[in-house]
């Protein structure tokens, strides 16, 4: 059964940084678009970062500079690099994977949690 586990969220203070990790337990990970999203308390999810099998990037603007995602097929895992984090990056990090090749797949991690605080 396909599956995401996202790890290596935690708690860290005001400009330091945390590396996140998705694990897919899919037949193909290169078929996938890996795409990170993070929901903060009374916000609704948004769109962190994004990466094709090509290695194509994109960023939201409140991370660009500061996050960054890369995949490494052969571990069938995605990561996201946080720098520089701030109060406002606090959230429940989520890990997906989208594809729309023989069919519509999209799958979700658990979550994990990130807290910047001093």
């Amino acid at each position: 059964q396909e599956a995401l586990a996202e790890s290596g969220g935690g708690f860290v203070q005001p400009g330091g940084s945390l590396r996140l990790s998705c694990v897919a337990s899919v037949r193909i990970f290169g078929i996938f678009i890996m795409r990170w999203y993070r929901q903060a308390p009374g916000k609704e999810r948004e769109l962190v970062a994004s990466i094709l099998h090509t290695g194509t990037r994109n960023y939201a603007d409140s991370v660009k500079g500061r996050f960054t995602i890369s995949r490494d097929d052969s571990k069938k895992t995605a990561y996201l690099q946080m720098n520089s984090l701030k109060p406002e990056d606090t959230a429940v990090y989520y890990c997906n994977a989208f594809s729309s090749y023989g069919g519509t797949f999209d799958f979700w991690g658990q979550g994990t949690q990130v807290t910047v605080s001093s």
